[in-house]
């Protein structure tokens, strides 16, 4: 499963949304890795044509391996602990999850964590992150470069930078990213409320 990896699509009443950041990140993903084709996925879908959806596209360096269409309920987050691992990466967007999961088991009452790679804030077990100091903020080294995160790094609404646990105080917004959720702001309060 290491050399397996995932897309995740938000479908809408049969509309794909973001296609062109999705088939960008399977394209770089194969670039980097030597593969010899690289595939329009378009051609894959085929969504139902009403409600709310998850597409889950899983790959190989050699094809497109199966195609499923999850509806979709979303997960509510209203608390976050820290978590600290130096050594996880996920810089790619792999269906092995098992390090991510061993970690969120650690959440206790929480109902999400935030990952701590060497000192800084990176994302949370299923979205990037932004921050809010009268500018939203995200992690310049995330554990993975998400769609989502890069079409509002590309639209200028989100600037990248270093956030250290210690920071978090600066701050009085989080926001939760993802294909499915896009731009979701948890918290208006004060972050210390929310973190462990």
């Amino acid at each position: 499963m290491k050399n397996e990896f995932l897309e995740t699509i938000r479908v809408e009443d049969g509309i794909h949304f973001h296609l062109s950041y999705h088939q960008n990140r399977y394209a770089n993903v194969l670039k980097i890795l030597n593969a010899k084709k690289i595939q329009r996925l378009d051609t894959y879908l085929d969504a139902p044509k009403k409600g709310l959806y998850r597409c889950r596209l899983r790959y190989n360096l050699q094809k497109i391996i199966d195609v499923e269409y999850l509806e979709y309920k979303k997960r509510e987050i209203n608390s976050l602990k820290l978590v600290y691992d130096d050594a996880i990466d996920y810089s790619f967007k792999y269906c092995d999850r098992k390090n991510i999961d061993k970690l969120f088991a650690l959440r206790e009452d929480y109902d999400d964590i935030i990952i701590v790679k060497n000192g800084f804030i990176t994302d949370t077990s299923i979205s990037n992150i932004a921050l809010f100091d009268g500018e939203w903020k995200t992690p310049a080294s995330p554990l993975l470069k998400g769609t989502t995160r890069a079409r509002y790094l590309n639209e200028g609404k989100l600037i990248e930078a270093d956030i250290r646990v210690i920071d978090i105080k600066n701050f009085t917004k989080i926001a939760l990213l993802n294909a499915m959720i896009d731009f979701d702001i948890i918290h208006q309060h004060k972050l210390k409320d929310i973190f462990c």
